[in-house]
């Protein structure tokens, strides 16, 4: 059963405030791309083979935020009731909101910034639990290796099968990547003009986003 907030309009803005807040944490926040954990897992393992302690600790952290991230987003869909108003989603954007309005008021300094950043890392990973799938299937909001894999696998199966649909598949895949492209862009606009304040615009979008769920969304259980 597809859910509301599996839509292609809720994936378009959730991959544009992707693209955005890894735009705004590598301008305004020391080069750092807060979204995903893979550049922090090689510069740990890095710093790990330098014996670099502090430095160890500081790649550390916020890989241990994107798991808490998760663990609170898991924590919201199963303690969220099936028959209130809101589905367990709002709850998570509403989070998301305040964590970003937060982040906004935090000033620019080195170990500012590191909190900053462990803070956008931990919102990331709630959305990235959170939302999970567009139009029932797969799809990744904070990133874009998953979605690019997706749609070159799709665009060869349309090759070899002629099948249309495959192609339309491929093609929403490759649009989410392109949107989060997009936010990269608008967030380097915002950031460089409103610099530790531009996260205000994410939470805009995600605004956006929580109108765009239906408040009496049908009760579905959460993925495990």
């Amino acid at each position: 059963m597809k859910k509301p907030s599996e839509s292609y309009l809720v994936a378009a803005l959730l991959s544009i405030t992707g693209g955005f807040l890894d735009a705004y944490t590598y301008i305004s926040r020391d080069g750092v791309f807060a979204n995903a954990q893979t550049g922090n897992f090689a510069r740990f393992a890095i710093c790990l083979a330098n014996g670099d302690w502090d430095l160890v600790i500081r790649y550390f952290i916020p890989i241990l935020f994107f798991v808490a991230g998760v663990s609170v987003a898991m924590w919201i869909c199963r303690h969220t009731p099936q028959s209130g108003k809101l589905c367990w989603e709002h709850y998570s954007l509403l989070l998301e909101i305040a964590l970003l309005f937060f982040v906004s008021w935090i000033p620019s300094s080195k170990l500012c910034n590191i909190c900053a950043n462990i803070l956008v890392s931990f919102t990331c990973a709630i959305q990235a639990e959170s939302f999970r799938r567009v139009l029932g299937t797969p799809f990744s909001s904070t990133m874009c290796t998953g979605n690019l894999r997706t749609a070159s696998e799709y665009l060869n199966h349309f090759w070899t099968e002629k099948d249309l649909p495959l192609l339309q598949k491929s093609l929403q895949y490759f649009g989410i990547d392109l949107l989060f492209v997009l936010g990269a862009v608008i967030g380097t606009f915002i950031t460089k003009t409103f610099q530790t304040s531009a996260t205000l615009c994410c939470c805009v979008i995600l605004c956006a986003v929580f109108l765009a769920i239906p408040r009496k969304s049908p009760a579905v259980p959460c993925e495990p």
